[in-house]
């Protein structure tokens, strides 16, 4: 049997990788201080990355590291020593953009495989051959590619050149992330981390005379979303996407919280595993797709997989929340949950729980405690340590939510 397709989950921080780990990827990314393209996330020290590569290798699971900003000339010199101490954290992989970047990983951390990031706009088999002929393990494609265009890079390229695309997350109406319009509106810049997300913003048009009166450039009055892009989402499509002989599925998010990383990883780790369980003879169980609806996310379409669907979503710039976290169970014994609060919940409350292993499912939150064994109507505070008794196990590390009303 040919080896099973990689699930490569997004790490921010410590906490979303220990999520990433614990709802079955195979492996995380994740970024240094410097270098990456999320300046948003909390991002690792050195330490922090040592820590992590040591954790997730405990568990046979692999770590790549963004190196995938377009560095300027005052930034190459600091790139040596950055190259040369992710190589010493024991990663596996850096995910690079820029040519020069690849020469420098070669000399300066040798023993780490190279990785092309998307932001280097692969669509064909010449570049993907190019960029193996230069040392690269492995290519990100664009994410403007279809199935067939997939299948076709794969046919033409050589076994040994891994390939990776996104099945889930944000998409941009930029060319595979490359955009301008934040480092335009804001002096944010995209292409080096600092996006503000201008795309998802409310536009009018102003008429240079009528000072005060706008006309929305649409058909109604709520404004207009000229770039506000859907998210990608491939869960119903594992077939489909081994078919095309990719090495890995890739979610985006590492500006995402540990939950979303949870419910999303686990998702796509059941869907994976239900296709080399049954061969695709069966559906997705609806399960595993309702999940990605307990995740704030915006509408969801199939991005360019089967040819271009409508990219936008006009109705709003916002998220769909349906769900909220309201605890983690840190431990269970003795027919009792030990909780962390993340959101405030009460008494009598239905919560669903999501277990690191097997299906969600529901219990009442009856005879809540607080940490000296008091009874609580409520647990209001972040971080608050709750005591649960349930007949019911909640497996330590399972994410408890409640339906928002």
């Amino acid at each position: 049997m040919t080896k099973k397709i990689e699930l490569l989950a997004p790490a921010g921080d410590p906490e979303c990788l220990d999520s990433a780990l614990r709802f079955g990827a195979d492996a995380v990314y994740l970024a240094g201080k410097h270098f990456g393209m999320r300046t948003a996330s909390g991002n690792f020290t050195f330490e922090q990355m040592k820590q992590a590569v040591e954790k997730a290798h405990e568990k046979g699971v692999k770590v790549h590291v963004t190196c995938n900003i377009l560095p300027r000339n005052e930034e190459v010199d600091q790139l040596p020593e950055f190259l040369t101490n992710v190589q010493a954290c024991g990663v596996d992989a850096l995910i690079i953009a820029d040519l020069g970047v690849m020469t420098l990983a070669a000399k300066y951390a040798p023993d780490v495989q190279r990785h092309v990031s998307t932001q280097a706009g692969v669509v064909n088999y010449l570049s993907a051959r190019t960029l193996y002929d230069m040392g690269a393990s492995r290519v990100v494609l664009a994410r403007e590619l279809s199935l067939d265009e997939i299948a076709g890079i794969r046919a033409k390229t050589p076994k040994e050149l891994e390939i990776e695309t996104f099945v889930h997350g944000s998409m941009c109406v930029s060319f595979s992330g490359r955009c301008l319009i934040s480092n335009y509106l804001t002096g944010r810049d995209a292409n080096r981390g600092d996006c503000a997300q201008p795309c998802r913003w409310k536009y009018h048009l102003y008429e240079e005379h009528r000072d005060g009166q706008y006309y929305p450039v649409e058909e109604t009055g709520d404004g207009t979303y000229l770039y506000n892009s859907r998210d990608l989402c491939m869960i119903e499509h594992i077939p489909e996407l081994v078919k095309t002989g990719i090495d890995s599925l890739k979610i985006e998010g590492r500006a995402k919280s540990a939950y979303y990383v949870s419910v999303v990883t686990n998702a796509y780790r059941h869907a994976i595993d239900e296709f080399y369980e049954n061969g695709g003879t069966k559906p997705l169980s609806s399960w595993i797709r309702e999940e990605l609806e307990k995740v704030s996310h915006r509408e969801y379409n199939t991005g360019f997989f089967f040819g271009s669907e409508p990219g936008q979503t006009t109705d709003n710039g916002g998220y769909i929340r349906h769900y909220e976290v309201v605890a983690v169970c840190d431990e269970y014994r003795d027919h009792t949950a030990y909780l962390t609060q993340r959101n405030r919940f009460f008494s009598g409350d239905r919560l669903d729980v999501l277990p690191p292993s097997g299906e969600p499912f529901e219990i009442i939150a009856d005879c809540m405690q607080n940490e000296q064994g008091e009874l609580i109507e409520v647990a209001p505070h972040a971080m608050q340590k709750v005591i649960l008794p349930s007949n019911v196990v909640i497996p330590a590390g399972s994410v408890l939510r409640k339906a928002r009303d």
